[in-house]
């Protein structure tokens, strides 16, 4: 039973010796009387004091979650599991501040099949409904154009009913349209198409949805013989289509399992402003649908955010497979694991596996977070508006009186001070412009030095501003560093009498994005205001973020390239006899140093210009001695 809060509570400490030591849930509330948290435990006495000891432990979320906590209450259950499920119900219920909350399910459509009607609808639905308890299913969540691929392939496949016809209502009373004529409906609406023929069919559409592809083979494969068998040409002709559009679209299907098995597979991707969980859906064996999720940075680590998505998502999921793979034993792992037998009435095991070809999706569902995080952080997140709102207030405290349109980033990459590299990315309107992009290698200096770097790169962007194909004047340069970076990149601007608002975007030592450093040398604590003020100040931020990552990420890339350059030509030169000229030739013949490496001395000596007593020590460079 919950405990209203008492007008005058007395002290924490006399009200926690009243606390039971059984499992439950406990509700923290600010001085408004709001719930702020809602967190579960095993012996709620041990975890409410966990909370109001002198020195409490936890990182920056929880200790601003424990200085607003005003009162607190308490609901006892009969079981962990009990509690588990309880928790799931009051996070759903009161959406509390300081819990992690899966938000972005909005923006995920299902396909919902309406198995619960005598003449079942293929519709387009934003939530898992109650009419899932009465038999409608539901497959997904898709991204917009996935579900609209999915769709088009399932009306490709399959003879259905995209008119808005009701049935039974409507039988009989209109002749049947074009799609019952060329087969691509079996006509319901004429009256003699019995509604177990047309349940069949959607039982196929369901088979399909969950990855179910071998008895559809096998049932369109009869199809198409019994026609044929009976003269029946053109109706033999149009399952044959079938069955190889069929065919067509497994071969396009990533297959990434051996098993024929069915399990989710959840990778995490961090970038140290925003989280991105991905979850693929893996059924007979091959990838048949994949979802991203994103949560502002919060400091909560791996198991507590996993935690919280199995939580908060598979309440309402199409569908629990018998086996989720996570990239990290989720916090309560056995509590969650019974809670999701529950749901799913039957076996649901979670695994964190190490090796193998269930390791290797993890790493698969890993690659693609990243890939989401980093297309969701450029393209600004989901909102248009929060985009221009963060544009506006960077040229706000960048001094951009004319607004800024065109922002140019420049980041110095090099290793050990050795092929240095530098990029310049362009974001139009916050987004990134990849064609406008540009790479530096650094001609001018022979040790590291990265403010007379970030010199050369601006003097020689700069010298182009007339050059229409390398991009127009910028409204912003944004620079890789703080306020040394930032005087260098002002020294260039002055050379060139152009008044161009620059900052440098600074990171914390945990290398993440933390804000501007401005001309002033004020820094804008951009991640301070975020963890103080809450996700609604993720905009700047976010923007910042995905602004430095892409010049650091296209800087890397010709750094590693000068690097990889520099180590096939140290690796031939080391050998006497072979300096550039010959190390070009060797290349040019066999194109990769280990097939140079693996070269007969007799194809050596057929490489026109290399000479035998050169070919005779790349030989003996790689075997020893000359056969």
């Amino acid at each position: 039973m919950i405990q209203a809060p008492e007008p005058n509570p007395p002290p924490v400490d006399a009200r926690l010796d009243l606390v039971p030591t059984n499992p439950g849930v406990y509700l923290m509330k600010d001085a408004s009387g709001s719930i702020i948290y809602v967190g579960k435990a095993v012996n709620l006495r041990n975890r409410l004091r966990s909370y109001f000891t002198a020195n409490p432990q936890g990182n920056a979320k929880v200790l601003a979650m424990i200085s607003h906590i005003a009162d607190f209450s308490f609901i006892v259950t009969s079981s962990e599991l009990e509690a588990l499920l309880l928790e799931a119900t009051l996070i759903k219920q009161h959406q509390p501040h300081y819990n992690i909350l899966l938000r972005d399910d909005k923006g995920y459509p299902y396909i919902r099949i309406t198995m619960n009607e005598l003449y079942p609808r293929i519709v387009k639905a934003f939530r898992v409904g109650d009419d899932k308890n009465e038999g409608a299913r539901y497959y997904g969540p898709y991204l917009s154009g996935d579900l609209y691929r999915a769709l088009s392939v399932l009306r490709t496949l399959f003879p259905t009913k995209t008119c808005k016809r009701v049935f039974p209502r409507d039988i009989g009373k209109e002749r049947p349209c074009l799609n019952y004529h060329i087969g691509r409906c079996i006509g319901p609406c004429r009256g003699d198409v019995p509604a177990e023929s047309y349940r069949a069919v959607m039982e196929s559409i369901c088979q399909f949805l969950e990855g179910k592809y071998s008895p559809i083979l096998f049932d369109m494969r009869q199809k198409m013989e019994a026609a044929a068998d009976n003269l029946k040409f053109e109706e033999a002709s149009l399952w044959r289509d079938r069955l190889a559009a069929l065919e067509r679209l497994m071969e396009n299907q990533l297959a990434v399992s051996s098993q024929d098995s069915d399990r989710d597979v959840i990778g995490i991707a961090r970038n140290g402003t925003e989280t991105c969980i991905q979850k693929l859906e893996i059924r007979d064996g091959r990838m048949v649908s994949s979802a991203a999720f994103f949560f502002p940075e919060e400091q909560d680590d791996d198991p507590e955010l996993l935690a919280a998505f199995l939580l908060q998502y598979y309440p309402n999921a199409a569908r629990i497979p018998g086996e989720i793979l996570l990239a990290a034993e989720p916090a309560g792992c056995d509590g969650l694991e019974d809670y999701l037998k529950t749901l799913r009435k039957g076996r649901c095991q979670l695994h964190v596996p190490k090796r193998g070809d269930a390791h290797k999706l993890i790493l698969l569902a890993n690659e693609n977070a990243a890939q989401s995080l980093r297309r969701h952080t450029m393209l600004g997140g989901h909102g248009q508006t929060a985009l221009q709102e963060a544009i506006r207030e960077l040229a706000q405290v960048t001094g951009a009186a004319q607004g800024i349109h065109r922002i140019e980033a420049i980041d110095i990459s090099h290793t050990g001070g050795q092929d240095m590299a530098a990029s310049l990315v362009v974001f139009m309107d916050g987004k990134p412009a990849n064609q406008q992009y540009r790479q530096f290698k650094i001609k001018t200096l022979e040790a590291p030095d990265d403010y007379a770097a970030m010199r050369e790169v601006l003097r020689r962007r700069l010298a182009r501003l007339p050059d229409e194909p390398f991009g127009s004047r910028p409204d912003l340069i944004l620079v890789d560093g703080g306020i040394g970076q930032v005087h260098a990149a002002q020294t260039v601007l002055s050379e060139f009498d152009l008044e161009i608002p620059v900052a440098g975007m600074v990171k914390d030592d945990r290398h993440r994005t933390r804000g501007l450093a401005l001309p002033s040398g004020a820094v804008l604590e951009l991640r301070q205001r975020l963890e103080e003020q809450g996700a609604e100040n993720l905009g700047l931020l976010r923007l910042l973020t995905a602004i430095q990552d892409e010049a650091h990420r296209f800087a890397r890339k010709l750094n590693q390239s000068m690097a990889k350059k520099r180590t096939i030509r140290m690796s031939l030169e080391n050998i006497p006899g072979v300096g550039p000229a010959k190390r070009r030739l060797l290349l040019k013949e066999f194109l990769t140093i280990k097939a140079v490496s693996e070269a007969t001395l007799d194809e050596l000596n057929t490489v026109k210009g290399l000479g035998s007593a050169v070919a005779d020590a790349v030989y003996r460079h790689f075997h020893g001695e000359v056969s």
